[in-house]
């Protein structure tokens, strides 16, 4: 059966993309602000496989995070984080960077870009952003 993932080059591809995504999002200056978001979850290591594990039955693979955690309710799984619609796009363009890094293209691509562009939109939230503060360029110098 054809599945998204599958058209996007199976399991290996879609290591490579997360793989991709999350060494932008740690060694990218420009990045920091989704960065810092994951300072509230179980950290970057954590992420990156729960991230594949979604990825994979999100795009028709095996679910291995519905294995695991029993659903793949975005809005539950995002529901600490907050995120405002500058922090989707950044989280937008940082994905298209890390699609280009592993050359990724064609009509599946363009598909799963439109398809994360609603889910990531779906998930701006107004949680509390309890680091923004200490970021903000005012508390810099303190």
């Amino acid at each position: 059966m054809k599945t998204a993932l599958s058209e996007i080059g199976g399991e290996d591809r879609l290591h490579d993309l997360i793989t991709a995504f999350y060494d932008r999002m740690e060694t990218d200056p420009s990045v920091h602000a989704l960065h810092r978001l994951h300072f509230r979850g179980h950290g970057m290591n954590h992420t990156r496989q729960t991230q594949f594990e979604f990825m994979s039955g999100f795009l028709g693979g095996r679910a291995y995070y519905r294995e695991r955690f029993g659903h793949m309710n975005l809005r539950e799984i995002h529901a600490h984080v907050p995120s405002r619609t500058e922090d989707a796009d950044l989280w937008l363009q940082t994905f298209d960077a890390a699609l280009a890094d592993c050359e990724m293209r064609g009509p599946a691509v363009d598909k799963l870009r439109a398809t994360l562009r609603r889910a990531a939109h779906m998930l701006v939230n107004e949680v509390h952003d309890w680091r923004r503060e200490a970021d903000s360029p005012a508390n810099e110098n303190a």
